[in-house]
């Protein structure tokens, strides 16, 4: 009686730790979905950089001053790849775009802004010869859209370990 005990015991046990291999083996693709959906980069350098060369215009916690606009709803539409284009090379943030827009009319417009020079958004550098700002991109990125998407609060981000 006490081996058929004993079998049993050593039996359940392994068939205990085979099905918690196997939920901890489970759990590992959708772990690694969920950091591939991450934008990448760093929240908290990026939450650095921009402290360090955008707040002064866009306000600390990119909500927008006088001197520039907000941020946050602008990174909510666009993508990584649009987002470097235009902190690297142009600044368009407060721009329609024309491609979308058919209208002549509003084409018009826009130019007599630009022309004028009401819009505030071409007085925006392109910061792509900025050494801190083109190395750390990703990580702009990823502060202004975790600020965007509301996962990021406005204050200093969790620094990695």
């Amino acid at each position: 009686m006490t081996i058929v005990k004993t079998l049993m015991t050593t039996g359940m046990a392994a068939l205990f730790l085979t099905g918690c291999a196997g939920a901890w083996q489970n759990t590992q693709p959708a772990q690694q979905l969920a950091r591939q959906a991450e934008p990448p980069g760093s929240v908290y350098t990026g939450w650095r950089v921009f402290q360090a060369k955008c707040a002064a215009c866009h306000g600390p916690a990119a909500n927008g001053t006088s001197e520039g606009p907000e941020l946050l709803s602008r990174v909510r539409g666009i993508g990584p790849r649009r987002f470097v284009g235009i902190v690297l090379q142009r600044y368009d943030w407060g721009m329609p775009d024309v491609r979308a827009s058919a209208d002549i009319a509003t084409r018009e417009v826009l130019i007599d802004e630009v022309l004028r020079r009401e819009d505030s958004a071409l007085t925006m550098p392109a910061w792509e010869g900025e050494p801190i700002v083109k190395a750390h991109i990703a990580d702009l990125y990823a502060y202004l859209s975790a600020r965007a998407e509301g996962t990021q609060g406005s204050g200093r981000p969790v620094q990695p370990r």
